[in-house]
């Protein structure tokens, strides 16, 4: 069993488009965390916050970016929900997500493909339920963010 997930999504909107749904905040939490911190260098923060009231338990606090090269990849250190924190949280190295950015489009219509990569997984009983919240996580939110980018 791999312990990389890989989850990818087709959108209706350029590589460049795709990779500012992930790196401008007011675009990031259109569509996934409520409140999001991202400075888009590498060092820079990469903290999503799912509940802003309480941002030391549901959020990436202290994750960075750790690569970008603009309008092709992005990664960044991962946390997990209060519900795994206490491994995923502490572990050394954390997960890590990197996301790719290709244009697919023909013509006039604009086209991207984005790929998130999220590997560090262990392989105990825990973190591979870990592992499977993510990959329907990921799945979920990649959808989340197609439905967004087709509104527009």
């Amino acid at each position: 069993m791999s312990n990389v997930l890989h989850n990818s999504v087709r959108l209706e909107c350029t590589a460049q488009r795709a990779f500012e749904m992930f790196t401008d905040n007011e675009l990031l939490e259109s569509w996934f965390p409520p409140l999001a911190e991202v400075e888009p260098w590498v060092g820079g923060k990469y903290e999503l916050f799912w509940n802003p009231d309480d941002k030391e338990n549901d959020s990436t606090i202290g994750c960075k970016v750790t690569a970008i090269a603009p309008d092709k990849l992005l990664a960044f250190d991962w946390k997990g929900p209060v519900m795994f924190k206490d491994f995923m949280n502490n572990a050394d190295p954390l997960t890590h997500v990197a996301v790719v950015f290709a244009d697919c489009g023909e013509g006039s219509e604009a086209c991207s493909e984005v790929h998130v990569i999220h590997s560090g997984w262990r392989s105990s009983p825990e973190w591979q339920e870990a592992k499977q919240f993510f990959d329907r996580a990921w799945k979920e939110e990649l959808e989340a963010l197609r439905r967004v980018v087709a509104a527009r």
